[in-house]
């Protein structure tokens, strides 16, 4: 239509969206390419492919490169402006739909169907962010500024102990010491760069705070001084205090969650200056829960340096005269608690760590999804991808895992299964049994293959990075718990959430999730078990309890279908379970694995180890398939022995209350929210409102407002008015805020012990469905950072 113009876009014009999206990234110091000079994409692309070298390893808020010199050394110099006859020939050109399938025309971006026609849709973002290489380190940790961090790095071996590790029998004997603290004992160890409460998250940058790392252990005197050297400036580490009261007896403060001043439960950190024939007491003095696993049995995790180097020996239980107990100071405020037990060190001059569960930090997620990116095979069929950056600037990872399909309709017809962990930092266990399924899934097993021939996998391994980093136990950066802000509309605040429901809401729109699963871990109950929603349309009736019952007999000395529950309680509705029900997944779950082990089977009055928990990832694949069998045989036999559970359950219900009840006749229609308790045990926290920065402002505002009595800005409105109308809430009569754990009165028995049925493995995929719907991802996150 124009050639002469033809020629001259082809040679100057630049790809709208690409020059937009490359000069906003150089703005906020992504790139350091010269304003003004921006390469061809062509060109630019052809780099990134063949040089690996392309890579963010660093700060994402500093100025590190990002292409590489070769890249920087062309001079493809694009024109300032251009002649006014060109710019309406410009216009011209874009009135024109014809022009838009010219091929130097076209952008990269747009998405266009099968007849060539445009889709006014976006194209998912490529490369904004770094990717993993090897021929690069790894991106980096990002720290809040406050928090000092030591420059080793912390490794831990995998080790599977070739015996069982028992628990711990109490003897009824156990001392209970006294907490003396700093007044008659020694301060050895203390955090003194720790954001104190009240404070909010600001910025954060590789390496944590600035300057240089103060030793704060103490300094040894000569070869005789037997102190111990405590240090937890590490990922996950969150030892805020030690105080040492005798010659082997050390009493532990942990740092709360940051910017709170609550959630201790998780502990991570290390010691030095051991000696071999001693006997050594530690006690954590600053317990909230009132009840804790280490009451029946539970130990604390080891590990040796030496034992790792000499004799690839990993994590393992030990300690002895283990005592949970309530703390016998009171200075007016929360009660807390008190873990002590003892122990003797395998060697002298030894380097150990201890634990609540075996670590799994971000760093280590890091690695193995390297790993991934780098196998020419698992590559085919695992797409690694950044969901969005957390507060601190960390990425928080989605893959995407499915055999490529042979046609579009193949392809539109798999549904869908969404996996999640690490919601809660301090719940390594979710890490552990989503490392096994990820190692079943990405392997070459032929129901893996299957697997992924009629599934689509969306998995998120780590959804609170920053909490990870930083050793929080429950919350992020914003000193809240994210698995009560499912529902939230602050994406700035809470963006690891707001992306992923964004991101199942847009899957939904494509085709159907068939699960729903966010693995967690559990302080006060033992064994694997899982908190579902119950269906309110009898068309489905039980069938959300289907898989569990399933994975019970697939896993019976490890999950207990007794102690799931599937009630859902209004202090939840803000949890990804609920939400993600809500949203209109049937089968959407939360999976309970506990700190502690099993008291089913053979694994009876065992603690779990890493291999244990992996395991249940396999299983989870394979209670999938039992889910999925075109032979409806499983799935019928498990719904008729519900049935029949749940008919004992109401009988046993009826008798306890004294009355007679007929249950031939409509007897489903009886509510099961009547039959089924709270989630007994259930590590629940209510949701503490507003991020701390947004809830500071909203009770400066409230404070003015008193003072000066004017009304409230309407834009504040919507922030202040939730925390005030809980206060309102608080003063009526009745009025129960928190969710207090009852004593389960279950509507599902434990079934029979070995009870795995001999089911066929009768492997091929189910009828499927069509959708017209063409894959949609999440708008791109670009998020500043100071």
């Amino acid at each position: 239509m124009f050639p002469a113009l033809e020629t001259h876009l082809k040679q100057t014009i630049p790809d709208p969206y690409e020059d937009f999206m490359y000069r906003h990234l150089q703005y906020y110091g992504y790139f350091k390419a010269q304003r003004g000079s921006l390469p061809n994409s062509a060109t630019h692309q052809h780099v990134r492919k063949n040089n690996p070298q392309c890579l963010l390893n660093g700060s994402l808020g500093e100025k590190d490169d990002l292409i590489p010199d070769t890249l920087q050394k062309e001079k493809l110099l694009w024109p300032i402006s251009l002649s006014s006859a060109v710019h309406r020939q410009i216009e011209a050109i874009n009135r024109d739909s014809h022009m838009l399938s010219l091929p130097h025309l076209r952008s990269r971006q747009l998405l266009y169907d099968e007849l060539d026609e445009v889709n006014p849709r976006l194209r998912e973002p490529q490369e904004l962010f770094s990717i993993l290489s090897t021929k690069r380190p790894l991106q980096a940790p990002r720290w809040p500024i406050e928090c000092e961090v030591i420059k080793e790095n912390i490794h831990h071996i995998e080790w599977a102990p070739p015996q069982p590790e028992y628990f711990y029998q109490p003897k009824g004997n156990e001392k209970v010491p006294e907490i003396v603290g700093e007044k008659k004992g020694t301060v050895v160890y203390q955090l003194d760069s720790v954001p104190i409460e009240g404070s909010y998250f600001t910025s954060s940058r590789v390496g944590g705070k600035r300057g240089i790392v103060k030793e704060l252990a103490v300094t040894l005197q000569g070869p005789e001084d037997n102190t111990l050297l405590f240090e937890s400036r590490f990922e996950s580490g969150n030892l805020q205090k030690a105080v040492r009261v005798d010659t082997y007896e050390y009493e532990l403060t942990l740092r709360t969650d940051l910017y709170t001043n609550k959630h201790t439960q998780w502990f991570y950190f290390r010691v030095q200056n051991t000696r071999k024939d001693a006997t050594y007491r530690f006690t954590i003095v600053n317990l909230l829960k009132p009840k804790s696993l280490y009451t029946v049995g539970m130990k604390p995790l080891l590990y040796s340096q030496l034992d790792a180097n000499t004799r690839n020996i990993g994590w393992r239980r030990e300690g002895n005269e283990i005592k949970y107990y309530k703390n016998n100071t009171d200075d007016g405020q929360q009660p807390f608690y008190c873990l002590t037990w003892t122990i003797q060190f395998p060697y002298d001059q030894d380097t150990c760590f201890f634990a609540h569960f075996y670590p799994y930090t971000y760093t280590d997620l890091q690695c193995y999804l390297l790993s991934v990116a780098n196998n020419p095979i698992q590559s085919q069929f695992c797409k690694l991808q950044t969901l969005c950056r957390s507060l601190a600037g960390n990425t928080v990872y989605l893959l995407t895992i499915t055999n490529p399909s042979q046609t579009p309709q193949e392809a539109a017809a798999k549904k869908a299964v969404v996996l999640s962990a690490r919601v809660h930092p301090g719940e390594s266990n979710g890490s552990w049994v989503m490392k096994g399924f990820l190692d079943f899934i990405l392997s070459n097993s032929p129901d893996a293959q299957l697997l992924r021939d009629i599934f689509v996998f969306k998995v998120l391994p780590m959804l609170n990075p920053d909490g990870v980093i930083v050793g929080n136990y429950r919350c992020s950066l914003a000193g809240r718990d994210l698995n009560r802000h499912y529902k939230t509309i602050l994406k700035e605040s809470f963006p690891c959430i707001w992306y992923t429901r964004n991101m199942i809401k847009r899957l939904l729109e494509e085709r159907e999730v068939l699960l729903y699963c966010d693995f967690h871990g559990h302080s006060r109950k033992n064994n694997i078990f899982l908190y579902g929603c119950n269906n309110n349309n009898r068309k489905y009736w039980l069938h959300e309890r289907v898989f569990p019952l399933m994975l019970c007999k697939n896993a019976p000395d490890k999950f207990s279908f007794h102690s799931c529950n599937f009630k859902v309680q209004k202090c939840k509705e803000g949890t990804g379970r609920v939400v993600m029900w809500r949203m209109g997944i049937l089968n959407s779950y939360t999976m309970e694995s506990t700190f502690g082990g099993s008291t089913l089977g053979n694994k009876r009055d065992t603690h779990f180890t890493i291999e244990d928990l992996k395991s249940l990832g396999y299983h989870v694949c394979d209670t999938l398939l039992d889910f999925c069998d075109p032979d409806q045989m499983k799935f019928t036999q498990c719904l008729a022995e519900l049935k029949e559970l749940l008919r004992q359950e109401i009988h046993k219900k009826f008798h306890e209350l004294g009355q007679d009840v007929d249950l031939e006749g409509s007897w489903s229609d009886i509510s099961l929210s009547d039959i089924e308790s709270s989630t007994s045990g259930s590590d629940s926290s209510l949701s503490d409102g507003l991020p701390v920065h947004l809830a500071n402002i909203a009770d400066e505002t409230n404070l003015n407002r008193r003072d000066k009595d004017t009304p409230l800005d309407p834009s504040m409105a919507t922030l202040i008015l939730p925390k005030n109308k809980g206060r309102m809430q608080n003063k009526k009569p009745g009025f129960t805020v928190s969710c207090s754990p009852k004593r389960t009165i279950n509507s599902s028995q434990e079934p029979a012990p070995g009870m795995k049925p001999n089911w066929p493995r009768s492997r091929y995929p189910a009828t499927k469905r069509g959708c017209a719907a063409m894959a949609a991802y999440p708008s791109l996150h670009i998020y500043t950072y100071p």
